[in-house]
């Protein structure tokens, strides 16, 4: 008796027609070239039960146009894949936002102009307060706490976040002032390049 190795095995045995792709993953592997960028972009296949496919769907309205689809969706992935599919059940239960996509939109709060370091860290209470002036208190002294180290605002001499200062040379209830002003006296201009458009 000799002896192969692992990987000789399993080359044989993926070679053996009990042991081809499952429908599933062979659905999984060739959706987006059967329903076309479009219709791949805002589903997403979930399972195969008893012959019916169930798709995730971005929206409720994508779920409704496909579902009017679905006869059509049917034969083309019968005879492209071979399968018995025998209904697909449109749902937005189920979906979730491609990972690349959701990490580009999501902004840090670091990246924000008006970040100040330390504002995440959690309040330490040492007693709930329900008293409102003692809450408001509490409030006060950490807003001085953190804005104390804070570099002044040239125009109103408020403690501002550095972040603003960069990129608008005072804080914001001043640049936010400044816009208007202009706005109003029809000065609206093209932005500098060191200040993008909100």
């Amino acid at each position: 008796m000799s002896l192969k190795s692992i990987n000789n095995i399993l080359s044989v045995l993926e070679t053996q027609s009990k042991w081809q792709e499952q429908p599933f993953p062979q659905l999984l592997k060739h959706w987006s070239e059967i329903v076309g960028a479009a219709v791949a972009a805002h589903t997403q296949p979930v399972s195969v039960q008893r012959d019916v496919l169930r798709v995730a769907t971005s929206s409720a309205a994508w779920a409704q146009n496909l579902t009017f689809e679905r006869k059509r969706l049917l034969l083309k992935l019968n005879d492209k894949l071979s399968l018995s599919l025998v209904d697909i059940h449109f749902s937005t239960a189920g979906w979730q936002r491609p990972k690349e996509k959701l990490a580009k939109e999501q902004i840090s709060a670091r990246e924000h102009p008006s970040y100040v370091g330390g504002a995440d860290s959690p309040c330490k209470l040492t007693a709930p307060a329900f008293d409102a002036n003692a809450t408001f208190q509490h409030w006060a002294k950490r807003v001085q706490a953190r804005s104390h180290s804070l570099p002044l605002c040239p125009a109103c001499h408020s403690p501002t976040p550095l972040g603003e200062l960069q990129r608008w040379q005072v804080c914001s209830i001043c640049a936010a002032k400044q816009f208007d002003s202009r706005f109003q006296l029809g000065e609206v201009q093209k932005l500098p390049p060191s200040v993008p458009p909100c």
